[in-house]
């Protein structure tokens, strides 16, 4: 059994802690905030037994197989870094650092140490991602994609409102390619790879950070635009376009109505049974690679670093 303490406060803390609840061989420990009455409400509203606000007292504790960073994205290097210190695997929520530098350090280290770090990226562990990837080789040339994800946070009246929210802190990491973009970039990355060439423009908010954007990420004979939103929806569904036939993605992060468009008029759909928790798969995942041990990781780890670096170029080609 892998005995996680947990680090962080949010919604998606909460959601991890309902996924583990589903997948066997895992289960929480300790949720950790440096507040203790905070830590003690998290735990209540998570359903972890114990709870504390002494991160380096959790770290010693030897009943603590791993770590879940789910903190404010400034800070998950830091906390990566002294997990691994104290011999704990570490999952740690996207976007996982601020760099690939910083990415290539911590993986590094936690290889030396036979430890498994892995950033939670959920849509490259749905099961829909994996009948887009299946149907790819269907669709003749690959000549054209577009891969969106928007969804308006609710904390974004508190910006308009002149309030400082977390998650729209440039300083904090917080912002729209790093919070949604993350997600159109790493789907990039795990389809077609790394591009030749990368393109931007974004738009920016009062905060300081980008409220939306969008990347066209050049390939041989293939052009990508990767857009993300965290003022807007995104209503469209994404779309990967080949010679033969197109097809259509109802929901990026997690599909669960993908259609292939043939040029000839054929429609052929396929359905994905909706998951019982949407964070399911890269729990499983995590449970996985702890349990195999060794560089089982590497894969996992080089998507990561890949989607960082590309992250970097859209911020690169923004400054220009």
């Amino acid at each position: 059994m892998i005995n996680v303490a947990t680090i962080g406060s949010s919604i998606i803390t909460e959601a991890f802690a309902r996924a583990v609840a589903q997948v066997d061989g895992i289960a929480l420990h300790t949720a950790t905030s440096r507040d203790a009455d905070r830590a003690v409400e998290i735990a209540r509203r998570i359903g972890a037994p114990h709870a504390a606000s002494d991160l380096d007292a959790v770290l010693a504790d030897p009943e603590i197989d791993a770590v879940y960073v789910g903190s404010p994205n400034s800070v998950h290097a830091e906390q990566i870094r002294a997990a691994l210190a104290a011999g704990r695997h570490v999952f740690v929520e996207k976007p996982a650092v601020d760099s690939e530098q910083e990415w290539i350090a911590l993986t590094r280290e936690a290889t030396q140490r036979g430890l498994v770090l892995m950033e939670g990226m959920r849509l490259a562990y749905d099961p829909g991602i994996g009948v887009v990837r299946d149907l790819l080789p269907t669709l003749g040339v690959l000549r054209r994609a577009s891969l969106h994800y928007g969804k308006r946070s609710s904390r974004y009246d508190d910006v308009l409102a002149g309030r400082r929210v977390n998650i729209f802190d440039p300083a904090m990491g917080g912002g729209a390619l790093a919070d949604l973009g993350v997600y159109s970039v790493h789907a990039a990355m795990l389809l077609f790879g790394r591009p030749d060439t990368v393109q931007a423009l974004d738009v920016p908010i009062a905060s300081g950070a980008d409220g939306a954007g969008v990347a066209l990420l050049g390939y041989p004979g293939l052009v990508v635009d990767v857009s993300y939103s965290k003022i807007t929806n995104a209503g469209r569904p994404s779309e990967i376009e080949g010679e033969q036939a197109t097809v259509s993605i109802d929901d990026l992060v997690s599909p669960r109505r993908v259609v292939r468009h043939a040029v000839d008029g054929d429609r052929e759909a396929v359905e994905i049974p909706e998951e019982r928790h949407s964070l399911r798969g890269e729990v499983e995942r995590f449970v996985a690679l702890v349990e195999a041990g060794g560089t089982a990781a590497a894969e996992d780890q080089e998507r990561t670093r890949l989607t960082l670096e590309t992250m970097a170029r859209i911020r690169a080609a923004l400054a220009r």
